[in-house]
């Protein structure tokens, strides 16, 4: 059903009238990008099909090293606008920034094991040992835990054997055997499955047994909430670019084809898993019923983080979600 409504969603981006070219924005928009990111793919699609033509924007991408890397330039204003987690935002608005957030992907990781692994289950990872991708506060690790307290009645943080690192280092090492299962974001969970592994836990499940049964977007682009006051057509046309160039891409292989060497896909096979996550993946509403039920998972990952992951925000700050329109119209 999930895969139908993107499809859907993405088939129906591409039926939008294509407006006439728009006069091109006095300064490009600065794009703080990684390398081998989605963003860069979407970005890619758009300039490929003359989409920042149609929508009167000039794009100025600036590659980066990291997530973090983005995060710096965003806030020395080298960059209007980055992807980025929620949680970060809100952390940022607690502590006096004025950053705003609107939907780029729902796309969720999973936990991945070999497909011949005993588990079945959060109640079966006591004793395992497992990889996390990035730190003991990943938002998917924090939800994991929930859940197998919940269910199971422990913390595989203190009852299984965890170890935090980068998702091409934790693919080796499952792929080794010297894990039983990884926690890892949704490009590697499809280049694993490329390779015969199998996703047991996807992160979307591991929220519908939370309780959260909509698809949320959980980064998105970021930006000054005075920046884009400034520049709110600007703004617009770039969600509306981002939103036709995404359904582009879930929806045509051919293009998956071309971007195969920006993807870093070793085979058509990890193309095909690519294209699969990156559709499930496309936001589907953002509504204020959704935005809500953000709000609703944030107190949650904020009892189990703590001032560790939100600072001093407890509770999802004020102007966190930008409120415009989708899809964006």
């Amino acid at each position: 059903m999930m895969r139908r409504r993107a499809a859907l969603l993405s088939a129906a981006a591409l039926l939008v009238p294509r407006p006439a070219p728009a006069q091109t924005a006095e300064a490009p928009l600065r794009i703080g990008t990684l390398r081998y990111g989605s963003v860069n793919w979407v970005l890619d699609v758009a300039r490929h099909h003359g989409l920042p033509e149609t929508e009167g924007l000039r794009l100025e991408v600036v590659e980066l090293a990291s997530n973090a890397a983005t995060q710096v330039a965003l806030q020395a204003r080298r960059v209007d606008l980055i992807v980025a987690d929620w949680l970060w935002v809100a952390r940022q608005r607690g502590e006096g920034a004025d950053w705003s957030f609107a939907p780029f992907s729902a796309a969720l990781g999973a936990l991945v094991s070999p497909a011949s692994a005993p588990i079945a289950s959060p109640a079966e990872l006591r004793g395992r040992r497992l990889g996390v991708a990035g730190s003991p506060l990943d938002k998917s690790w924090l939800l994991l835990r929930l859940l197998a307290i919940r269910r199971a009645g422990f913390d595989p943080a203190d009852a299984a054997q965890a170890v935090f690192g980068a998702p091409p280092l934790l693919a080796e090492q499952l792929l080794a055997g010297r894990l039983d299962a990884v926690l890892t974001y949704w490009t590697s969970v499809a280049r694993l499955e490329a390779r015969g592994m199998r996703a047991l836990l996807p992160v979307a499940e591991v929220l519908r047994e939370l309780g959260f049964p909509e698809p949320l977007p959980m980064v998105g682009w970021t930006f000054s909430e005075a920046w884009a006051a400034s520049r709110p057509d600007a703004l617009r046309h770039l969600l509306r670019l981002t939103w036709r160039a995404s359904g582009i891409l879930a929806e045509s292989e051919a293009e998956w084809r071309r971007l195969a060497p920006l993807t870093g896909a070793g085979s058509q096979e990890e193309l095909r898993r690519l294209q699969a996550h990156f559709r499930t993946g496309l936001p589907q509403r953002w509504d204020a019923a959704l935005r809500a039920e953000a709000a609703r998972l944030y107190d949650a990952l904020a009892a189990m983080g703590g001032e560790r992951l939100v600072g001093a925000a407890a509770h999802l700050p004020p102007g966190t979600f930008h409120e415009g329109s989708w899809p964006p119209v």
